[in-house]
């Protein structure tokens, strides 16, 4: 029995993500793999507030919150309030966060690597076959396309009559 898409995607993330956090922990670095793309979006050193770090990193505002929250306890993120508004919390990299940096680009480098490599063994590239799925879902999402398949089920005769 073939897996629902879900699954398959769980999976896949289930072995990346274990072996990139593997790798942390084999460079010595006490890191979330999740941390990533909030420590990318960081990295240049300007702050930023929770909406601009997910905007940049690709994710959503309450995933961004909640990891920003997980790193500013772990002591790689500040939070302070805003210049303009001090009700608004600017983030920027603690000195602990940039003092990791130069070990995490490392580790950067060699996941891009491996990825890489694992691009050139598939058929079609991953990272392509993932991007031109985000943006389909972009142009319609997949729970659209959920309500439009359950409606067409619903409607079997409503098939048959388009050509």
């Amino acid at each position: 029995m073939r897996q629902g898409l879900g699954t398959q995607l769980r999976h896949l993330i289930d072995l990346l993500d274990g072996a990139v956090a593997a790798a942390y922990e084999d460079a010595g670095i006490d890191y979330r793999p999740r941390y990533t793309p909030v420590m990318r979006a960081l990295e240049g050193g300007e702050p930023r507030t929770v909406g601009q770090i997910a905007d940049a990193a690709g994710i959503t505002q309450p995933a961004a919150t909640q990891t920003v929250a997980l790193m500013i306890r772990e002591g790689l993120l500040e939070a302070a309030p805003g210049a303009h508004d001090a009700r608004q919390k600017v983030i920027r990299l603690s000195a602990q966060g940039q003092a990791l940096l130069p070990q995490l680009r490392l580790c950067w480098q060699a996941t891009r690597a491996a990825a890489d490599s694992l691009d050139r063994e598939l058929p079609h590239p991953l990272s392509d076959t993932l991007a031109a799925a985000i943006a389909a879902l972009q142009t319609q999402s997949f729970g659209a396309r959920i309500r439009s398949a359950r409606a067409a089920l619903a409607n079997p005769e409503q098939q048959q009559e388009q050509p």
